[in-house]
């Protein structure tokens, strides 16, 4: 069943006068329910078709229909979604008024010149929009109307008739030409008055009637020799329009008989790809007479078109038909030829015969891609089933031959959705990744259903465009940045890098810190970053012994919609300069700026301990190795200083002579670059009656005695008791550690301080230096992002009595907090050994009773 059409025409009069009306056609109500299931099935893939009618000859700008409001669109959507008309005639024959959404008449529309002699004339049309892309077929009907005359072939006819022609014979006689069809074509033929002929009408196949003169009663050539004939066909159009030829009749003498065809009309068919040359058909006409009357020659009629004499040909001998020229089933289907056959006699007889030739069609024309809407490019994130353009394909073929099939390569992540009358849409039924194809070159082969198929290919390219689907990248997830202390504001720290996949605005990146805080102060108040490139700036200075560490959080963020963004941490070191003198801090009056006063009695032997001048440096490493030196004394043989332990003492016994005041100037010195210095002057007062404790301590200690082997006795047991608790500890803990574990997962520490150590802002750093005269370890512990806390312990291995000093962590040292500490640990003029020994014993108790405590 073919398509049912709603047939829309106008109401009245339009304002160009151009009558139209609006008529629905009906069918029976069980073929109405057929189209209707396969309208809906057809308008989920086409949304609907819509059809016109309108006579043929309108004024430029007459009004077709309002094509907005029959496919329910608004006019804003004329100019909105870029509603255009494309006819598939070739030449634009309509237009459509964007103001008022009516379809118009563009050009002169002559039905004759664009359907010939067919019944029926559609003018298929294309109405495409955008966004979303769609596709509207409206088909405007072209009704012929009366605009031409019928026309004979020749004006005049003239005929040969024997005298002795008996009545009743006919003559076929041409038929008069009518362009155009229907009602308004040539519906009857008149003929003069004559009282020896009439008319007949004879009907033929595809409805043509054709006139023939008929001998009413015998003619006499004695009474006249000619007969003039007027011959009129008649239209059927309103108003009625007619054509006239003349015809002569000349009365001949007697040639009894003319020659007669074995058929009246002879029908054959020829394939389209029949070479030249081939034999058509062989026609045979009879003539009874004997002699010439006999003889017959055959031709095509007079009237025979080119178009058929140029292709066909007819041996006037044998009657047999050739092929010549080239068939086309495409231009040409059928062809219709008037055959004559004409004796040689006197006067000479002739007869017709009508050749029918049915052109079969081959397929030999491969089918033909076009595309009715250029390809839109595609955002990557289009979903599945979005229009990407509109094709067609045609076939100049008919039947099977005429049949296509149009085809996707493999794996391509487009495909194509069947619409209408060889229609398709090119849709995407896949993924789509810019940053993997930017474009696709489509391949579409169109075949055809003839035996052997053929096919062609149309390559369709569609643009990818970018979506904001990719954050920008760093080339790492973190940068380390050594930076020394000291340095130039407005310096550059360090540049980070992104890169972004996407395209254009999408991978335009911009950085920025994150912000956070750096002792309790913005890291803005610190850094700064160009946002063009990720050059990372410092604002001030930095000290190392303020700040040694800190990070940044840098953000990279693209400029999509909606942008995207990822972050990387920039941990900055500050690097250690030796930037800070020595600072004394024993002598206590010394450190605090004034002269210290040292007492020893006169007869001190060589070696007696003086005092010990002790100095700190604020910086790191290499930068606060100290080293001791006596710059200036009032008597340079009498006293030394050990360079590394900044130890005071005789270098020889005191004697009668020295002066009992002495003044030493001790210069301190770090092994940085450049070397930083502080001295401190010392006054010793030498008075008799003091003892010398420290060399008859040394003999005594250097006496076994069994006091001194019971100490020794009792230090191993205890510190073999301390082990043995020590191990035990060690073993419950790893025991409970083992059960926690494989409860818990977690080891030895409570679950606040594994969510402490899982903090990665929490930094731990231990420091052991043992490469120089003064042997320490820094502890380095807190938030990365505040002040570092600095525990310290300083040995003198040099020294005979090894001190243990626990300098509080601060960001400048306070000195006079931990000179009371010293004082208690360093040699002044009460000391002695066995209260050093007490003490010592002291501080290392509590030291040990903190560590087993904690």
């Amino acid at each position: 069943m073919g398509p049912v059409y709603v047939l829309i025409t106008s109401m009245g009069n339009n304002s160009n006068g151009s009558g139209m009306t609006k008529t629905i056609g009906y069918r029976d109500w069980r073929w109405q329910a057929l189209w209707w299931h396969h309208f809906f099935l057809l308008w989920s893939t086409i949304n609907g078709q819509t059809r016109y009618s309108i006579p043929e000859e309108l004024k430029q700008g007459s009004v077709v229909g309002n094509l907005a409001k029959d496919l329910g669109l608004g006019l804003s959507d004329i100019f909105d979604r870029k509603l255009r008309v494309a006819s598939e005639a070739g030449e634009q024959y309509f237009s459509v008024d964007a103001g008022k959404g009516e379809l118009v008449v563009n050009d002169r529309i002559d039905r004759e010149a664009l359907c010939g002699q067919s019944i029926s004339c559609v003018l298929p049309l294309q109405v495409v929009i955008d966004q979303p892309l769609q596709l509207y077929r409206v088909e405007v009907e072209i009704q012929d109307i009366n605009d031409n005359f019928p026309r004979f072939p020749s004006q005049d006819i003239i005929l040969d008739i024997a005298e002795s022609t008996a009545a009743g014979a006919r003559f076929p006689l041409e038929t008069a030409k009518d362009l155009d069809v229907g009602v308004n074509s040539v519906r009857s033929y008149t003929l003069s008055k004559d009282d020896f002929f009439s008319l007949k009408i004879k009907d033929v196949s595809g409805g043509r009637k054709v006139p023939e003169l008929v001998l009413s009663k015998p003619l006499d050539r004695e009474k006249s020799v000619r007969h003039q004939l007027q011959l009129t066909a008649i239209d059927g159009g309103n108003p009625v329009k007619s054509g006239t030829s003349q015809i002569t009749v000349n009365v001949l003498d007697i040639n009894d008989n003319f020659p007669v065809f074995e058929k009246n009309v002879y029908k054959v068919s020829i394939s389209e790809n029949s070479v030249q040359g081939a034999s058509i058909l062989k026609l045979i006409a009879k003539d009874t007479d004997e002699g010439p009357n006999g003889e017959v020659e055959y031709s095509f009629g007079a009237h025979t078109p080119d178009g058929v004499s140029s292709v066909f040909d007819i041996d006037s001998l044998t009657g047999e038909i050739r092929l010549i020229g080239k068939l086309d089933f495409e231009t040409n289907a059928n062809y219709e030829i008037d055959i004559s056959a004409k004796d040689k006699g006197t006067p000479r007889m002739d007869g017709h015969c009508t050749v029918q030739i049915e052109v079969l069609d081959v397929n030999d024309n491969a089918p033909s891609i076009f595309l009715t809407s250029q390809p839109n490019s595609v955002p990557e994130d289009a979903p599945i089933g979005t229009v990407v353009a509109l094709i067609s394909a045609r076939d100049l073929d008919s039947g099977d031959n005429g049949k296509v099939i149009l085809q996707l390569p493999k794996g391509s992540p487009f495909t194509l959705k069947p619409s209408f009358s060889n229609n398709y849409a090119l849709v995407t039924g896949g993924a789509l990744d810019r940053e993997n194809i930017s474009e696709y070159n489509i391949e579409i082969t169109a075949t055809d259903s003839g035996s052997p198929p053929l096919s062609s290919k149309k390559i369709v390219s569609v643009s990818i465009t970018d979506v904001n689907d990719n954050p920008p990248i760093f080339s790492q997830p973190s940068y380390n940045v050594y930076l020394k202390e000291n340095g130039v504001a407005g310096s550059i720290l360090y540049s980070v890098s992104a890169s972004d996949l996407d395209f254009g605005e999408n991978a335009k990146i911009s950085y920025s810190i994150l912000d956070s805080k750096v002792q309790d102060v913005s890291v803005s108040s610190y850094v700064y970053i160009n946002s063009d490139n990720g050059s990372i700036y410092s604002m001030h200075s930095f000290d190392y012994e303020k700040l040694k560490v800190f990070q940044i959080q840098v953000q990279a963020k693209d400029q999509g919609s909606p942008s995207l963004s990822s972050n990387a941490t920039v941990h900055v070191f500050i690097l250690d300069q030796n930037d800070n003198a020595p600072a004394v801090i024993y002598p206590s009056s010394a450190a605090l700026g004034s002269l210290s006063h040292q007492r020893m009695p006169r007869p001190a032997k060589a070696g007696h301990l003086v005092t010990k001048v002790t100095a700190v440096d604020a910086d790191s490493g290499h930068n606060a190795w100290i080293s001791y030196k006596l710059a200036e004394a009032t008597d340079a043989s009498l006293f030394a200083v050990n360079l590394y332990t900044g130890e005071v003492r005789t270098k020889r016994a005191v004697s009668e002579q020295d002066d009992s005041s002495q003044r030493l100037l001790i210069e301190v010195k770090d092994d940085g670059e450049p070397v930083q210095s502080a001295t401190v002057t010392v006054s010793i007062l030498m008075e008799d009656g003091l003892h010398e404790p420290i060399l008859d301590l040394r003999q005594k200690a250097s006496e076994p005695s069994k006091k001194n082997g019971r100490i020794t006795l009792y230090l191993i047991l205890s510190l073999a008791s301390v082990s043995v608790l020590s191990v035990l500890t060690f073993l419950i803990l790893a025991v409970k550690c083992i059960r926690s574990s494989r409860s818990s997962g977690s080891c030895c520490m409570r679950r606040s301080d594994c969510d402490d150590y899982k903090n990665p802002n929490r930094n731990l750093q231990i420091q052991l230096n043992t490469d120089g005269p003064i042997k320490y370890v820094e502890v380095l512990g807190g938030d990365m992002l505040s002040q570092s806390q600095s525990f310290r312990s300083c040995m003198s291995p040099m020294s005979e009595y090894s001190d243990f000093t626990l300098i509080k962590p601060s960001s400048t040292t306070d000195f006079k907090e931990v000179i009371s500490v010293l004082d208690a640990s360093l040699p002044d003029s009460t000391w002695t050994f066995e209260s050093q020994q007490v003490s010592t014993k002291k501080q290392i108790g509590f030291i040990h009773f903190q560590k087993l405590s904690s």
